[in-house]
């Protein structure tokens, strides 16, 4: 299944909740997520721009292969993401499943999330350790996300398609050589 999602960096957190407000979008919540992600040894997932990822949403756990498709570092224009979702039961069976079978743990993350719904699409606005805030928009449509966010003011020639991996690096940051991310601490390998 193709994920329909767009990024946009360098926002203003209070100007967008402002115009999410006056277009009248409905609040979910806020949400403190935490995650791990996982390859197996040698990395088979890695070198074609895969993943697994387990997913702690707070209110449901999500275990999820995802894959970058046409993965473009350049542009951060990717050509989509594949995505594949199952809800579990437990964070740390599932950890420990995903152990038991031979993948190993990449890394642990935290990010907390506030979002809101605007005509179907999901605006999430994303918080993570080390780099700004960026808002993320979904739908089930790519003309959906675009009508969307050029009602809340974005320029869509400036979306992107990425994975947080992708921000974390524009930012000088690489995942992959820490163990831990979070607000609290940053632990390297």
């Amino acid at each position: 299944m193709e994920e329909i999602e767009a990024k946009f960096l360098g926002i203003n957190i209070d100007e967008l909740k402002s115009k999410l407000q006056i277009l009248g979008a409905t609040f979910i919540g806020s949400f403190d997520y935490k995650r791990k992600a996982y390859d197996f040894p040698g990395l088979p997932l890695s070198k074609k721009h895969a993943w697994v990822r387990v997913r702690d949403e707070g209110d449901r756990v999500v275990m999820t292969y995802k894959q970058r498709l046409e993965a473009n570092s350049e542009t951060m224009r990717d050509g989509g993401m594949k995505e594949v979702e199952v809800v579990v039961s437990d964070f740390n069976l599932t950890d420990q499943f995903l152990l038991s079978i031979g993948m190993i743990e990449k890394f642990y993350e935290e990010n907390k999330r506030e979002r809101y719904v605007l005509d179907n699409v999901e605006v999430d606005i994303d918080s993570w350790p080390m780099i700004p805030p960026y808002v993320e928009l979904e739908g089930s449509s790519w003309e959906s996300v675009q009508s969307v966010a050029e009602s809340l003011g974005f320029n869509w020639e400036k979306h992107l398609r990425c994975s947080t991996m992708q921000i974390y690096k524009t930012n000088g940051i690489n995942e992959n050589d820490y163990s831990v991310i979070t607000f609290i601490e940053q632990i390297k390998k």
